[in-house]
């Protein structure tokens, strides 16, 4: 898939704390609604059963709000906002990724009709989820030692 590269170029980005640049994010952004119309257009291929249907609807739901939430992420006012929000697209990708199972689980679908787009899904919950960590390592700001907390309930003692 073409976005092998790109994808490994993201995570190493977010892994090694720099911020992920404009350009990355677009991308990911065009990625992440790319892979909702391959939902739309897989969702139009299922069988017309009231099962189908309904896992239809959900997995449609969840990731169009996948794609929706990250592309409102992008637009945080902070970076509290942004970990808030890219924990719902966490939410709505791994919601995708379990009525994608379900598909194959329950043999509406065979497995191998479905593998490129689980792995697709499983791909974009992992970059999203990395994301999430380094942004709230990077808002914790350094971890302090166990020694300086005991400097600081010493000194706030003896004041």
């Amino acid at each position: 898939m073409t976005y092998l590269v790109k994808e490994h170029e993201t995570v190493l980005a977010l892994q090694t704390g720099r911020k992920m640049s404009v350009d990355k994010h677009h991308q990911l952004r065009t990625r992440a609604k790319a892979f909702a119309l391959r939902v739309i257009r897989m969702s139009q291929a299922l069988p017309r059963t009231r099962e189908a249907n309904v896992i239809s609807q959900q997995i449609l739901r969840s990731a169009m709000g996948m794609a929706a939430n990250y592309r409102a992420a992008g637009r945080s006012r902070s970076k509290a906002e942004f970990v808030a929000k890219i924990g719902v697209v966490i939410e709505e990708a791994d919601e995708t990724v379990f009525w994608l199972e379900m598909l194959t689980d329950s043999g509406l679908v065979k497995p191998a009709k479905l593998e490129s787009l689980q792995a697709e899904a499983n791909e974009l919950l992992a970059i999203f989820a990395a994301s999430r960590r380094t942004a709230r390592d990077q808002s914790q700001g350094p971890p302090r030692m166990a020694r300086d907390v005991g400097d600081d309930a010493r000194s706030r003692r003896s004041n």
